[in-house]
């Protein structure tokens, strides 16, 4: 027997989202290995963490 329009209709959107889905994967892999290789690890301060004062008073 043979497949209906309707089965070949959902394989092809199967495979253009399965498709989709590792373009993304290849972006993403790009993204985080090319800061890491075109720049030296500096350190950065975290903004969330509060700012330390240099001189400590006592009031």
């Amino acid at each position: 027997m043979a497949r209906t329009t309707y089965t070949f209709a959902k394989r092809q959107r199967d495979l253009a989202k399965q498709q989709k889905r590792e373009e993304k994967r290849l972006r993403k892999a790009e993204a985080q290995a090319a800061p890491a290789e075109g720049q030296g690890e500096t350190p950065s301060e975290d903004p969330s963490a509060p700012p330390e004062d240099d001189e400590k008073s006592d009031i």
